[in-house]
C-alpha cells in the first residue's frame, strides 16, 4: 500500500467520524469546538495529532519526508514485535520499549524507538471515554528542604508460574521538595510492614519534619468531634520514638499528595513493565537499584537531579535515620509460635529450636537470611535460608531427638525365663583336619 492510500484511508475515517458526530450533534456541532477526546476514542488517533489536523480544518496532508527512506527501519528489524507487544498494553513510554529491546540485542538509538512508536500509534488501544468537565482546577504547592514527605501504598498483581494470582504492596515514599524517591515491595501492606518501609526509607532519604500520608487505617483511627486525628496509638508511638509529625490529606482529594500519586504510577509504568522476578528480595534489590538510577538523572517536573539537590538542601534538615536497638524491634515483628514449633512470616512457615520455651519470638529477614530472635532481642535461636518455597523451613533441635519412655506405675510380679541359645554348629567344621591330631 502506497502512502497516498494510507493518507486517503485516514482521511476517510476521520471524515466519517465528524460525520457521526455532526448527525449526533445537530445544529449544536461546531466543527472547532469538536470534543478532541471523543474523536480520539472514535479514530484512534493521538491528541497531538488530531491538534494539528484541526488547525488544518481536518484534512489531511502528506508529510513534508514522504516518500524519502527511513535510516531506522533497518536498525528496528527484529526487535518490532518487542515494542508492538507494549503498544498493544497501552505502553507507550519509549523509555521502558528501549529497556526491553536492549535487554534483547538493540544497538539503535532511543530516536529510533521514539519515532517507530510515533509511527505505530494506531496499534495502542482507546485510552478513555467522553466525561462530563471535572470542574475547579487545584493548585500547586511547595514546601521547604527537608520539610516534608509523601508516602503511600499501590498494589500489584503477581501471576505465578502454576497459574495462580496474588498481590503484593509497593511502599512509596517521596521528598516534596527535590523529588528523592524509595519504593520497597511486601507481602502485605499491614502495620509491621509499614513502619520497616519507613524506617529505610529514613535510612536512605533523612528523617524529615512532617510526613504527609492518606488516612490509612494503620495510621489513624478516626477523627474526633473538631476534625483532629485519633492516631493509632502504635504509630502515635512510633512518631514520637522517631521524632517525626503526620498530616492527613483530605479524604477523596489525591491532588494533596500527588508527588507520591504520580510515583506509584510512575513505578507501574516503568518499573514494573514486563518485570520476571525469583522472589520479593530480588524485586527489593532491582528496585534500589531503579531508585538510585532515577535520582541520579535530571527530572523535568522538579528542574532537577534529585540526589544532588537532595544531599545539598535537604539533608541539612532532614538528617539519615541511625539504626539504634530501639529501632530493632520494630524492624524484627513479634511472631507467636505454633504448637509444633514453628513461626510464620510473609507466608512462609519457619522452625524453632525446641529449647526456646517462650511462645513470643521475633523475626527479621535481611536479604537472603531470615533471623529468629527471642522475645527481648539478647540472642539469636536460629538462621534459616530463604527459598520462598511452599514447604515448612525446619531448623536444627527443632524437636526433641530423644523419645519418650514409660515407667511402671505398678509392681511387676510376671516373671519369665530366658536359657542359653544353643551353638551353632558350623557346616565347615568336618573339614577340621587338624581336630584331634594333639
Amino acid at each position: 500500500m502506497n502512502s497516498e492510500n494510507k493518507h486517503n484511508d485516514l482521511q476517510e475515517i476521520l471524515t466519517q467520524a465528524l460525520e457521526d458526530l455532526k448527525n449526533e450533534l445537530g445544529d449544536k456541532f461546531d466543527i472547532c469546538k469538536v470534543n478532541l477526546a471523543e474523536l480520539e476514542r472514535r479514530t484512534g488517533i493521538s491528541r497531538s495529532k488530531l491538534r494539528t489536523l484541526k488547525t488544518n480544518g481536518f484534512i489531511v496532508r502528506p508529510h513534508g519526508l514522504t516518500g524519502k527512506p527511513s535510516n531506522n527501519s533497518k536498525v528496528i528489524v527484529g526487535f518490532t514485535g518487542v515494542i508492538d507487544s507494549l503498544l498493544a498494553k497501552g505502553i507507550t513510554n519509549a523509555a521502558v520499549a528501549y529497556e526491553k529491546v536492549m535487554e534483547q540485542g538493540y544497538t539503535g538509538s532511543l530516536s529510533s524507538i521514539k519515532s517507530y512508536i510515533h509511527d505505530h500509534k494506531h496499534l495502542v488501544p482507546a485510552k478513555r471515554q467522553l466525561v462530563s468537565p471535572q470542574g475547579n482546577r487545584g493548585r500547586r504547592y511547595e514546601t521547604e528542604p527537608g520539610e516534608s514527605y509523601q508516602m503511600d501504598w499501590g498494589f500489584v498483581n503477581v501471576e505465578t508460574s502454576y497459574g495462580k494470582t496474588y498481590k503484593i504492596a509497593c511502599f512509596a515514599m517521596i521528598c516534596h521538595h527535590c523529588g528523592q524517591r524509595y519504593i520497597e515491595f511486601f507481602p502485605n501492606a499491614k502495620q509491621e510492614n509499614l513502619f520497616i518501609g519507613m524506617i529505610h526509607a529514613f535510612i536512605y532519604m533523612g528523617i524529615p519534619k512532617y510526613v504527609l500520608t492518606d488516612n490509612m487505617k494503620s495510621v489513624v483511627i478516626r477523627r474526633d468531634s473538631s476534625g483532629k486525628p485519633i492516631w493509632q496509638k502504635d504509630y502515635e508511638i512510633f512518631m514520637n520514638n522517631l521524632g517525626f509529625e503526620t498530616k492527613l490529606c483530605k479524604p477523596r482529594h489525591p491532588f494533596t499528595k500527588g508527588a507520591v500519586e504520580r510515583l506509584v504510577r510512575f513505578v507501574k509504568e516503568n518499573f514494573l513493565v514486563g518485570r520476571i522476578f525469583n522472589e520479593l528480595t530480588d524485586l527489593n534489590y532491582e528496585a534500589l537499584n531503579w531508585c538510585n538510577r532515577q535520582n541520579r538523572i535530571y527530572h523535568r517536573c522538579v528542574d532537577c537531579i534529585p540526589d544532588e539537590k537532595h544531599t545539598s538542601f535537604c539533608l541539612k534538615k532532614a538528617p539519615l535515620l541511625e539504626e539504634t536497638i530501639e529501632l530493632s524491634y520494630y524492624l524484627c515483628p513479634e511472631r507467636r509460635i505454633s504448637f509444633d514449633g514453628f513461626v510464620t512470616y510473609e507466608g512462609r512457615r519457619f522452625g524453632v529450636p525446641y529449647w526456646y520455651t517462650e511462645k513470643i519470638c521475633r523475626v527479621k529477614r535481611e536479604g537472603y537470611v531470615l533471623y529468629i530472635y527471642d522475645a527481648k532481642m539478647t540472642k539469636t535461636l536460629t538462621t534459616h535460608d530463604i527459598t520462598w518455597s511452599r514447604h515448612d523451613s525446619t531448623c536444627k533441635d527443632q524437636y526433641v531427638t530423644i523419645q519418650p519412655e514409660e515407667i511402671p506405675s505398678a509392681p511387676v510380679k510376671v516373671q519369665i525365663y530366658q536359657v542359653s541359645p544353643p551353638e551353632y554348629n558350623q557346616g565347615f567344621l568336618k573339614f577340621n583336619f587338624e581336630e584331634g591330631l594333639e
